[in-house]
């Protein structure tokens, strides 16, 4: 199963694997705090992407779309997590506020169709 989580929750049992699948290292975390398994800045949006975006709703369905064509370019980035996850559960952590419109989100949609699962 794949989760998310934002950085700022604490960690739980059921997290399984975490991932902190952001570019730049959440402000005001340290970095024992988070029990990663790694922290994959590769598998994030580009800062030219990223930047484009900065978080507004009104690009959303293009981020996603966009998002999804440089992972589709890069599976050397991403496959790690793919192989994780059909290991056991993982937890794709985020230092974004809105928690339905993120990163995170993009990736684990996209990785999920690569499982097989919605």
């Amino acid at each position: 199963m794949i989760k998310l989580k934002r950085v700022y929750e604490p960690p739980s049992r059921d997290d399984g694997a975490r991932f902190l699948v952001d570019r730049l290292w959440p402000r005001g975390v340290k970095r024992d705090a988070l029990r990663l398994e790694e922290w994959m800045k590769d598998v994030a949006p580009s800062d030219a992407l990223r930047r484009w975006f900065g978080h507004d709703p009104k690009k959303w369905k293009a981020f996603r779309r966009r998002y999804h064509a440089e992972l589709a370019g890069r599976p050397a980035v991403w496959r790690p997590l793919l192989e994780a996850a059909r290991r056991g559960d993982v937890t794709l952590l985020y230092a974004a506020k809105d928690p339905e419109r993120n990163n995170a989100i993009v990736l684990a949609e996209f990785l999920r169709l690569r499982l097989g699962r919605k």
